[in-house]
């Protein structure tokens, strides 16, 4: 902030211009202060509303009328169009039944014998039953699975010298972890809970210990590492297929790693989150990388062409260099950016142009919310956003343009307004090809369980735990995308790893092939012991 002048009354000039001088250097010094005053009390109002506000995006409620577009005073107010609202459907209230795969214990409850004569004598007849139910649960059950041997030896070569009996004992089955304790159940519940679950490995070591099982933290993590060597053919596989679809969406969040080679244990690290190749059998991957750099994304999706949807950071410029990909911006963002200036308003300032802009990205979700309800082909999604969304994105952009002129570039509106203009080729991107989408949502939805578990665990312990975190939450998370139960499919998976012969026989496991059918067949034909 600028320090006002020092004036000493009694060494003032009676000088009139110089006066004047004088007071418009004052009045120059007030207005910059004035200016900087009102940018850090915007900063305090949009942390508070951060720190202590409801965690959501959604416009308070007087603000979710419709405003109208580019509403300049000199406009008239146009006639609201009528509209007649189709019947229709409700959701049932109250309680949701009770799955009907859930076994079911039947408790009979009947009246005593001499309640079933009435008053006139005769004997009651049963003329139906009133059912209903509750829901019980019963603690995670464990059990230890012995592997009981024959053995067998000849009695006639006892007496053999320099022999002895011949003895042929019952082979093991393969192991996924040979000499361990683990079986595919408990590696599979052990890994779940964390990456699923976000339940630190210190916290089921208590669990398991109330079980009576002493299993050091240590020895979970070591199994979820060796269990990531085990998976990494496959998440090759998913490698490969990720850079065959036509869009592949990215985002990133920190992560501490700590005893990274040359790096203190407070530096900061990254988990980066791929999602991409077939639209209808998605694949999520995730990469722990030590750095932020644009070069991660280039080298790890190496040899990919097509579309990449990623936030406004800057490191993405460097994919857009590479001949083939073709950068996808995401609204998103840019509407993150109005709402901060929303939420940063004084009081209940009159809405301006933050929610006029707010208003016209909603009418461009609201085309994309129409495409969906009529179940349009992509072909049918291109059409519609040309003759719709393409009229109100060419009116925005001029409208932006101007308000750009007259809006100081340092405040969170200036700020927003320039995010937009600047990102605004990848912005409209996404009107090109049906597959794509207006945002990068898909990304930031598949890193979230990252980041909640992340509250819990707060920092991997070396960059091979990282990694291996990586693997792992990379196939719970695309076995999700594709509608596998997470512990079925790990357990199912981790049974049949120890069997596999060829790299051939690893494309059946995968998560975007495998039907859940097969999974539950197996596991109740018990098999996987």
């Amino acid at each position: 902030m600028e320090k006002a002048m020092n004036v000493d009354q009694a060494r003032l000039s009676d000088d009139t211009a110089e006066l004047k001088n004088i007071i418009f250097s004052l009045q120059s010094i007030q207005e910059k202060n004035q200016s900087r005053i009102e940018f850090l009390e915007e900063r305090i109002r949009l942390l508070q509303k951060e720190l202590f506000g409801r965690r959501t995006e959604k416009p308070p409620k007087e603000d979710q009328h419709q405003l109208l577009l580019f509403d300049e005073a000199d406009e008239p107010e146009p006639e609201l169009e009528k509209v007649t609202v189709p019947a229709h459907t409700r959701k049932k209230r109250g309680r949701k039944p009770l799955p009907e795969e859930l076994p079911r214990v039947d408790v009979v409850l009947d009246i005593p014998d001499d309640e079933k004569i009435c008053g006139c004598g005769c004997e009651l007849s049963h003329i139906g039953d009133d059912t209903s139910e509750k829901l019980e649960i019963i603690p995670a059950k464990v059990q230890v699975i012995r592997y009981i041997r024959k053995k067998y030896a000849c009695k006639n070569c006892e007496g053999v010298e320099d022999e002895g009996p011949t003895v042929r004992i019952a082979p093991l089955p393969p192991q996924i972890i040979p000499k361990s304790i683990a079986t595919p159940g408990l590696l599979a519940h052990i890994i779940v809970s964390k990456f699923e679950d976000a339940l630190p490995f210190y916290r089921q070591e208590k669990i398991l210990q109330r079980m009576g099982i002493d299993l050091p933290r240590s020895t979970l993590c070591n199994w979820a590492v060796k269990m990531a060597d085990r998976i990494e053919p496959i998440m090759s596989l998913l490698h490969d297929e990720i850079r065959s679809g036509p869009l592949i969406n990215i985002d990133e969040t920190p992560v501490q790693v700590l005893k990274e080679p040359g790096r203190s244990n407070t530096s900061k690290s990254y988990m980066w989150i791929y999602r991409g190749g077939d639209p209808d059998k998605p694949v999520l991957l995730f990469q722990y990388h030590p750095t932020r750099s644009g070069d991660v994304p280039l080298t790890f999706l190496d040899g990919y062409r097509g579309y990449i949807q990623t936030d406004g950071y800057a490191g993405y410029d460097a994919l857009s260099r590479r001949n083939g990909i073709e950068l996808v911006g995401c609204w998103a963002h840019a509407r993150r950016k109005f709402m901060k200036v929303i939420n940063a308003k004084s009081g209940k300032k009159k809405k301006g142009i933050a929610d006029k802009a707010i208003n016209t990205i909603g009418r461009l979700y609201a085309i994309e919310k129409q495409a969906r309800e009529k179940q349009l082909s992509l072909d049918g999604i291109y059409r519609l956003r040309q003759e719709e969304a393409k009229p109100i994105l060419t009116k925005f952009h001029n409208w932006l343009l101007l308000k750009s002129d007259i809006t100081p570039p340092k405040g969170l509106l200036g700020n927003a307004i320039q995010y937009t203009l600047k990102n605004w080729d990848r912005l409209i991107r996404y009107m090109n090809n049906g597959h794509l989408r207006p945002d990068n949502n898909l990304a930031e939805n598949a890193i979230r369980p990252f980041v909640i578990g992340r509250k819990n665990w707060l920092f991997s312990g070396s960059p091979n735990g990282a990694r291996a975190s990586s693997a792992l939450y990379s196939l719970i998370e695309t076995a999700k995308a594709n509608g596998l139960e997470p512990y079925r499919y790990l357990r199912y998976l981790f049974a049949r790893l120890p069997y596999i012969e060829n790299d051939a026989a690893y494309v059946n496991l995968l998560p975007t092939k495998i039907d859940p059918q097969v999974i539950d067949r197996f596991l109740e034909s018990g098999a996987i012991y």
